[in-house]
């Protein structure tokens, strides 16, 4: 039953561990089993429709997602709702069970690239709509925090499923791609003992079953909770060295790590040289582009030239996004995008719900360099030249909104744009920034790039800097 104890005095005990999108949080005092189930609960109850009222979910292979997920699974089901459990999995595979099973919604249970006393949620609505603060989320958290769930009878619990959507799944990814075009190639795939391995396994035997010549070098492949090797995020430095390493040691053509979850993939050039996720933007839509010549792309604002540049080279339409996924997704879906791209590599698209992929990326960047029979390298550094970028600077102050005032009132006389679509972007002649805050920590996030000019970029990174830290 949905019944839970009382709390003490009637107090509602406020869920620190829900965040603008999901739920994250440090086990034992932020996230628990039973806080677990009280969300499992409150979801199935917001989503639930009649008895027929189905939900999917799956977990990461952290040592506390298993028995997290069946405390889930529990509160869903005492809610009414049949849960169909597709094991361990990436929240890609959430977004897509849940689309192609016709279910209520869906529920990860994964703290992705957070550290290992961590773990949290991922959840999807009907057709892998994103859940946000506006459209159920806040009424998800207080349900769970009033805990006055009714009580459910024996015969209206929900029933419990396992279901394997993996072949459907890889025939989806598979289906981006003409496996025919695709050269010889050698990739070194690095799934960082996440929830990775298994899909590229089963891609692997796709492969070897239709002669497609592409071998796979695989580092830190099997899922492991502990996470021997570091957490996964390649986005960090130093959880980059294993994957460049493996590419020059067996000289591969290029090299492919994901996070925890897998929903983020990161390249590597034959050299080992790490690419920024900004200039995989514009290789991706044009990947689309020259199969839906005139199509829309979404880009969010922190870096934008070179995106632009290259669709409508392509012969498609640029439009800015505010930075986010679920924004990202919302625009998607209004504008009929073809795809969306953010350089934190997040990318979606428009035949995957509107959702973000981690391998559908590669395997179109795969076709793209057989196609035109040129290596990554060859393909970015041009790009890179052109617009070269500053990446993404963190900086911590406490007085966040005041800098970034100062910097406005700083630049704006000068400036030929001022967009205000996430913090505030500046144009000029051979240079632009993006300079937002953080809305859960007292950070803010600046991004600078130039036309061509090294050195501007670097001075004028130096200089936006210097400002920040002088108020």
């Amino acid at each position: 039953m949905c019944v839970l104890k009382t709390i003490m005095d009637g107090a509602m005990k406020h869920l620190s561990c829900f965040k603008a999108y999901d739920v994250r949080g440090k086990l034992g005092s932020e996230l628990t089993e039973e806080i677990a189930y009280r969300i499992g609960c409150s979801f199935g109850h917001f989503v639930y429709e009649d008895e027929e009222s189905r939900v999917v979910v799956g977990c990461d292979p952290r040592l506390s997602s298993e028995s997290l997920k069946q405390a889930a699974t529990n509160g869903l089901r005492d809610a009414g709702v049949s849960v169909l459990d597709i094991g361990l999995t990436g929240t890609e595979e959430i977004y897509f069970a849940t689309r192609h099973l016709g279910v209520a919604g869906g529920i990860e249970i994964t703290a992705s690239h957070n550290p290992i006393d961590y773990n949290g949620m991922k959840f999807v609505l009907a057709d892998s709509k994103p859940i946000t603060r506006s459209n159920g989320l806040d009424e998800v958290q207080r349900v769970a925090e009033e805990q006055n769930f009714p009580p459910v009878t024996a015969e209206l619990r929900g029933e419990y499923h396992q279901v394997s959507i993996l072949n459907d799944y890889v025939d989806h990814l598979l289906g981006y791609i003409e496996a025919g075009t695709i050269a010889p190639l050698k990739l070194v795939v690095n799934a960082g003992n996440g929830a990775a391995g298994h899909v590229i396994d089963a891609i692997e035997e796709r492969f070897n079953q239709n002669n497609v010549p592409v071998e796979f070098i695989k580092v830190h492949h099997e899922p492991d909770g502990t996470f021997p090797n570091g957490i996964p995020n390649p986005l960090l430095p130093e959880r980059r060295k294993d994957t460049a390493d493996a590419v020059v040691a067996h000289n591969a053509d290029l090299g492919i790590a994901w996070d925890g979850d897998f929903d983020r993939c990161f390249f590597f050039d034959h050299t080992g040289q790490f690419v920024e996720g900004y200039y995989l933007v514009g290789m991706l839509a044009e990947a689309f582009l020259q199969k839906e010549s005139g199509a829309k792309v979404i880009h969010d604002p922190r870096l934008t030239w070179n995106t632009v540049e290259v669709v409508q080279a392509a012969g498609g339409i640029p439009v800015q996004s505010k930075t986010g996924h679920a924004f990202i997704k919302e625009r998607m879906r209004e504008e009929d995008a073809v795809y969306g791209g953010e350089m934190s590599a997040h990318h979606y698209f428009r035949d995957f719900a509107y959702c973000d992929s981690g391998m559908i990326p590669w395997l179109l960047v795969i076709e793209l360099l057989s196609r035109k029979g040129t290596s990554l390298k060859q393909e970015v550094e041009d790009r890179i030249e052109a617009y070269p970028s500053s990446g993404e600077i963190n900086l911590t102050l406490h007085n966040a909104a005041e800098a970034i005032e100062h910097v406005r009132l700083t630049y704006e006389q000068i400036a030929s744009d001022l967009d205000t679509t996430d913090g505030i972007s500046m144009e000029f002649d051979s240079w632009r920034f993006n300079l937002r805050s953080s809305n859960t920590e007292p950070v803010v996030r600046l991004n600078v790039e130039s036309k061509g000019n090294v050195p501007l970029m670097q001075q004028k990174t130096e200089e936006l800097l210097g400002l920040l830290r002088s108020v």
